[in-house]
């Protein structure tokens, strides 16, 4: 494991691409391409994506993670944490980051699925306030693993549920 010293969010960048589809390819067994990345970038007004830096290292990304946001309901679409960096809690760090960015721009709502069996990613969801609400059953078509439906509500008693929402510079969102 590598040890990450200053991590930073910004907003994903064309150029980040070629680093996002390695880590992508990493954790994900039906992997997203580069067009896809490029299309969501360029095409899709409802997408919006950050990635994890090291300041000692500003062009190099150490994980990714993305959002529909569609009226005040922000649909997580993928997150991964390249596999040398794993365990150094970049997750919850970008989680973080992605509720506050769907936050500012409007979000009450998060969802997301996934694997019923990523206890780790499972129990990350549960700590920000996601809880299961549903099923999809076969919905992983490597493997026909069902997938977990979660739900977070972002507004509770007018705080964003994530506990450090003032971690990153609003300007970089």
């Amino acid at each position: 494991m590598q040890k990450i010293a200053q991590p930073f969010l910004r907003k994903l960048r064309e150029e980040d691409i070629p680093q996002v589809v390695r880590i992508e390819k990493q954790a994900f067994a039906l992997p997203w391409t580069a067009e896809s990345f490029r299309s969501e970038l360029k095409n899709n007004d409802f997408a919006h994506y950050l990635v994890v830096g090291d300041k000692r290292e500003e062009e190099k990304v150490l994980a990714y993670g993305g959002f529909w946001l569609i009226l005040d309901e922000a649909h997580i679409t993928n997150i991964a944490v390249e596999e040398a960096y794993r365990g150094q809690k970049i997750s919850l760090l970008l989680m973080e980051g992605l509720i506050n960015d769907a936050t500012l721009k409007g979000a009450r709502l998060m969802t997301l699925e996934v694997r019923r069996s990523n206890l780790t990613a499972i129990s990350l969801y549960e700590k920000l306030g996601f809880i299961p609400e549903g099923v999809r059953k076969y919905y992983y078509t490597d493997n026909n693993e069902d997938a977990l439906i979660m739900w977070a509500n972002l507004v509770q008693g007018g705080k964003v549920s994530g506990e450090n929402s003032d971690f990153c510079d609003r300007e970089q969102l």
